[in-house]
């Protein structure tokens, strides 16, 4: 009996606890500005910690069955505890959930107007990450990027042949394959492709289409090559983990 009585104990204390760190100002706000009050009413999008919403005049979209708290933006279900305050959140352009999609805390999230931004089932953006999308940037389905990750799609600057006279292209999708995982402080620039089950290596930047590698690679270095053929996270059983841990 005493030890029911504390499961049940334990198991309220860490609902409660999930439940404060909730900003609830940030959600309900979020939800019913940007969503049809029948969808707004379920609250699938729960924002964690502090956030600045630069701009949200864009337009959000889940092509997904609606469950409560299935996209996070400061989700704590990585091993930092503590949010920074610097998370911002810019959409003019139209971004879309396929799916329960997770931000770590800290994140910087912008889609220009005009661009279009796609996040596969359970992809994912680790705390300290940039997503800069200018034109297109699309992660698969359990697409997962560690810590301290950049996706940008854009040179910002205008550049030039100062022999030719050519002017380069500013803006290139960037598409991440499904079953990817990304180690932290990877760099995606404009134009980089990457096959289904890939690996990334720490601190490796990728900026060109590497599709044809095939699947189940691990590549990485400045710029990103082939390292090792053959090798895949164990993704079935990371499944079942990923349901468990950061599924609300």
């Amino acid at each position: 009996m005493i030890r029911n009585s504390y499961t049940k104990g334990r198991t309220l204390y860490h609902q409660l606890k999930f439940y404060w760190s909730v900003n609830w100002f940030a959600t309900l706000y979020f939800n019913f500005k940007k969503f049809p009050f029948e969808t707004a009413k379920k609250i699938p999008v729960f924002f964690y910690g502090k956030v600045k919403f630069t701009s949200i005049t864009g337009k959000i979209q889940i092509d997904a069955p609606l469950r409560k708290g299935m996209i996070g933006f400061g989700q704590p279900y990585e091993l930092n505890t503590l949010h920074k305050g610097t998370a911002e959140v810019n959409i003019s352009g139209t971004i879309v959930f396929k799916g329960h999609v997770q931000f770590g805390k800290d994140c910087f999230v912008i889609v220009r107007k005009d661009a279009y931004c796609e996040l596969g089932h359970l992809s994912s953006l680790g705390s300290g990450g940039k997503l800069i999308c200018a034109e297109k940037i699309v992660l698969g389905d359990y697409a997962r990027l560690g810590s301290e990750c950049q996706v940008i799609d854009t040179n910002f600057h205008q550049m030039f042949d100062t022999k030719t006279g050519e002017v380069y292209k500013m803006t290139s999708p960037i598409q991440i394959g499904s079953y990817n995982f990304v180690s932290n402080r990877v760099t995606f620039m404009k134009g980089a492709k990457t096959p289904d089950y890939c690996t990334i290596a720490s601190n490796s930047v990728c900026s060109k289409d590497y599709t044809s590698l095939g699947q189940n690679t691990l590549i990485g270095g400045v710029p990103s090559k082939l390292i090792r053929e053959n090798i895949s996270r164990d993704w079935e059983a990371e499944k079942e983990l990923l349901n468990k841990w950061v599924i609300i």
